[in-house]
């Protein structure tokens, strides 16, 4: 299983990464390497001011290649498959303020 870290410095953009639309949550990953749909990956998030990374596992439901339309920045959106610490929780109650906002994502 492939592993990827990444870190969000600030609400707005993991409220643009967040996908609540998946069934447990998910985030978009800007990234330009090669994956495939249903590819199973370990993500290590580290959220705005936490001092600990989370570790969730999850798999590809969703592929930005470079130049796609609209200008969306290229890469992977990741299904969350293993939430047992309800990390999709804890994105939502960071980033609520911005739900009703109506500002675009980088994928709906």
């Amino acid at each position: 299983m492939d592993e990827l870290s990444i870190g969000f410095s600030d609400l707005k953009e993991l409220y643009r990464s967040y996908m609540p639309f998946l069934k447990h949550g998910g985030l978009f990953i800007r990234t330009g390497t090669g994956y495939k749909m249903g590819q199973s990956l370990a993500l290590t998030v580290t959220l705005p001011d936490a001092l600990e990374s989370i570790s969730v596992s999850g798999k590809v439901a969703w592929i930005s290649p470079h130049g796609s339309q609209s200008a969306m920045p290229a890469g992977v959106g990741i299904a969350f498959i293993d939430d047992k610490q309800q990390f999709s929780a804890k994105i939502e109650k960071l980033v609520g303020q911005y739900s009703a906002s109506g500002e675009a994502t980088y994928t709906m």
